[in-house]
């Protein structure tokens, strides 16, 4: 009997032995003794349900809000949502990522009364790089300077979802503080190099708010326009349905209302897409306009309400077919529809003599740009910065500043940074803090010290030579080395003593600079608008034919304008650039029914009318003759003595910002310009026929190539990028070219001062090298004549 009991013991002890070694192998982080194990959740399949005007039921996960990490709850993707939830999309991104050791990203959303009232949960997906060491590794997310919830980042192998309920009274009617920050240190490694292997990636598809009931997708008033969001993508779209669009006198009416909603959104990726035909239908991002007469909008609205048939109406109605909030715009005639698109635009409307602080960026980083005029001293905490204990090796923090349109010390200014900040004896010589302007190095500061040190107001100088007219990204980064990090015992990486503080009373010092309007500048008018934003009287507009793709091509880039302007922008339609003057103005169309006088006046090719033509994938044997000649150029006799010479020049310029045009007396004229086959859109700016006006001209191959590459150019990544005199698009290849100013013109925008005279003379004279040297040696010969014939009159002679 003893041995059967005996040898069942020993199945049964080797049975579960066998289970043991069947689980997973698990590389997360080891859990504390005592520690519960909470299991990972997936999100159940959702049961199939007949089409319905509100998307089928989600399953949410309760998460508690408290800043304690809390396991994530793994799904491929994001659930539908629940019978009468409302969920509204967060990120502004197409593509969203914290990297480093240390990121933070701000940004805020606007909830209407309904949506800040309603209960709420927080939802983000996300995935992380497979060297991110999960025990010393965080994401967490804040709402309204609140943490709601902290998430350990453990999601290497695919995406996790993670929910977290929003305490009640959190949310406010009005703009709310989205955060996410990151802090990710290596398995591994303790090199500085390993800092850039750290990345955790938000899919904007599955991070959004979930509101219950109803009553949170209302839309009751004109203010809830603010409130339309984004898509999965990232995206703002306004759907425009007029049955009159290619009517004589709907087009300027149309386009005040394009730049009044893109203000009173100010998303950072709109567009815009008009029909005659059908109303779309609704997703999250996108609002449908309804913009029309009483007659014309019946056949397609049925249920109008009576009162646009005696007045103008502009109000918010549902689509009795989908349930969807409908923006309807109507009247009696287009002269009481144009009244009633003031109702809703005149809000947005400033003078362009009033002078703003800031520009508005909060809607995809918070919070707005100051805008500096003069001398000006901000404290970083005015900019977002927070102060920051950091135990790694390499910190980086940015934010955000903004200058004129008439910006002119790229060549001679010099800002500062006065830095307050402390680091520890265990802080290498060797270390050093950099400061990024626009992505690119403008200082470096190394630490020498062996024994630590607190750092107050240390001044480090920033060339200004990256600064543009607009927006700026100023970036602080602290590369630390210690030698606990040479060693990299086990556990090292993780260290939790801070060996860095970055206080946020540190300041950036912006001095005075020469202010004086260049033209052409496109970096002005992608930045500012300038000179647009600045005119007084309405802006005259060249539209080659009205319909829906140009028109909505055109909506889309004076959206996009209006938001950096911070207002509408005053355009009035016309037929032919004679009635046009010596007026700065816009042209928009097809190459081909592009006016002559405004391709010349911006050096545009003329022959590019008929050759402008993009080759289809499919077409073979065809051969881009930029790309030919350049293979030609390598080919022939004198071809690599060509590259050596481009090789000094570009050492030049890299080393001591010598340039070919620095090397001239006299700038040399602007070269003709045919844009490549490849290319599908192009920006160009010139003066007008007498020099007193910028014309611009945005022109494509076609209508669709022209509505498909103002949508992709004027997107939050790609706008800033538009600069020089030309500015060229690809769709194919994504790729953005410029063509950069080889002469430009003076255009006075402040009251003379000799103070401003003497800052534009530095700048120019710093740019123009040869000038200076020139006009030093005719100095110094003069003072040698004058010194010699007073020596002659006051000397004795014998």
């Amino acid at each position: 009997m003893r041995r059967i009991i005996a040898a069942s013991l020993l199945v049964l002890n080797a049975s579960a032995f066998a289970q043991a070694q069947t689980a997973p192998f698990d590389m997360s982080g080891e859990r504390p003794p005592g520690a519960s194990v909470t299991p990972r959740l997936t999100s159940p399949t959702p049961p199939a349900t007949s089409a319905a005007p509100v998307p089928p039921p989600i399953a949410v996960q309760p998460q508690p809000a408290a800043p304690a990490p809390q396991p994530a709850a793994t799904a491929n993707s994001a659930a539908p949502p629940r019978p009468g939830d409302v969920r509204r999309f967060v990120v502004p991104f197409s593509k969203f990522g914290l990297s480093g050791e240390y990121d933070r990203r701000s940004w805020s959303i606007y909830l209407t009364p309904e949506q800040a009232a309603a209960k709420a949960s927080f939802t983000f997906a996300y995935q992380n790089s497979i060297v991110v060491a999960p025990e010393a590794s965080a994401l967490t997310v804040y709402l309204n300077n609140r943490p709601i919830g902290q998430q350990r980042v453990g999601s290497p192998d695919g995406p996790s979802t993670v929910t977290f309920e929003v305490p009640p009274g959190l949310l406010q009617p009005g703009a709310n503080l989205v955060t996410f920050e990151a802090n990710q240190r290596h398995r591994t490694d303790c090199s500085i190099q390993s800092t850039y292997e750290l990345w955790s990636n938000i899919d904007p598809a599955g991070t959004y708010l979930s509101f219950a009931g109803r009553d949170a997708a209302q839309l009751s008033s004109a203010d809830a326009i603010r409130a339309i969001g984004v898509d999965g993508a990232g995206k703002t779209e306004f759907d425009i349905v007029v049955p009159a669009l290619e009517q004589p006198g709907t087009t300027k009416p149309l386009l005040r209302l394009a730049q009044g909603l893109s203000v009173l959104s100010s998303m950072p990726n709109q567009i815009f897409a008009f029909n005659t035909a059908s109303l779309p239908a609704g997703e999250p991002g996108k609002l449908s306009v309804l913009v029309g007469t009483a007659a014309e909008l019946r056949p397609l609205f049925p249920g109008l309400p009576p009162g646009a048939e005696s007045a103008a109406l502009a109000a918010f109605v549902t689509d009795p077919r989908s349930g969807l909030p409908v923006l309807l715009i109507s009247g009696p005639s287009w002269q009481a529809v144009s009244s009633a698109i003031d109702t809703i635009v005149a809000p947005t409307d400033r003078s362009p003599d009033v002078r703003r602080d800031v520009l508005t960026t909060e809607r995809w980083s918070a919070p707005n740009a100051p805008l500096v005029f003069s001398d000006t001293n901000i404290a970083l905490s005015q900019l977002g910065v927070k102060t920051t204990e950091f135990s790694g090796r390499r910190l980086r923090t940015s934010f955000n500043i903004a200058v004129p349109a008439d910006f002119y010390a790229n060549a001679y200014g010099e800002a500062k940074v006065l830095l307050d900040a402390a680091y520890t004896d265990n802080v290498m010589p060797g270390s050093h803090i950099d400061i990024y302007v626009n992505d690119s190095i403008a200082s470096t500061v190394p630490i020498t010290t062996t024994s630590g040190g607190i750092l107050r107001h240390l001044p480090i100088r920033v060339t200004m030579r990256h600064f543009k007219p607009g927006l700026n990204s100023v970036a602080i980064e602290a590369i630390l080395m210690t030698k606990d990090d040479a060693a990299c015992a086990p556990g090292a990486t993780a260290g939790a003593t801070p060996r860095f503080a970055l206080f946020d009373t540190s300041e950036l010092e912006i001095p005075d600079f020469a202010r004086v309007g260049q033209r052409p500048n496109l970096a002005a008018m992608s930045g500012t608008a300038y000179p647009y934003s600045r005119a007084t009287e309405p802006t005259p507009l060249f539209i080659d034919r009205v319909d829906a793709d140009t028109l909505s091509a055109a909506a889309t880039l004076l959206g996009q304008m209006a938001i950096t302007a911070g207002h509408p922008i005053a355009v009035e339609t016309v037929a032919s650039p004679n009635t046009i003057g010596d007026r700065d103005a816009i042209f928009i169309g097809s190459i081909s029914q592009m006016p002559a006088t405004a391709l010349s006046q911006t050096n545009i090719s003329t022959a590019s009318q008929a050759s402008w033509r993009p080759v289809p994938d499919a077409q073979a044997g065809v051969v881009d003759t930029g790309t030919a000649f350049e293979e030609w150029n390598s080919k022939v006799s004198g071809g690599v003595l060509h590259n050596r010479i481009t090789a000094f020049r570009e050492w030049l310029s890299r080393n001591f910002d010598i340039s070919r045009s620095s090397l001239q007396f006299i700038p040399g004229a602007e070269q003709i310009f045919t844009p490549a086959n490849a290319d599908t859109l192009l920006v160009a700016q010139g003066s007008s026929p007498a020099g007193a006006g910028a014309w611009t001209v945005v022109a494509a191959p076609s209508a669709k190539d022209l509505r498909e590459g103002l949508e992709a150019l004027t997107t939050q990544l790609n706008w800033p990028q538009i600069s020089g005199h030309i500015t060229t698009y690809s769709s194919k290849t994504g790729k953005i070219e410029t063509v950069p100013v080889t002469r430009f013109d003076f255009v006075p925008s402040t009251p003379w001062s000799i103070a401003n005279y003497r800052l534009i003379a530095a700048n120019w004279l710093s740019t123009n090298i040869l000038s200076y040297a020139f006009l030093l040696v005719i100095f110094i010969l003069l003072i040698g004549v004058s010194t010699s014939s007073m020596l002659k009159k006051l000397g004795r002679s014998k």
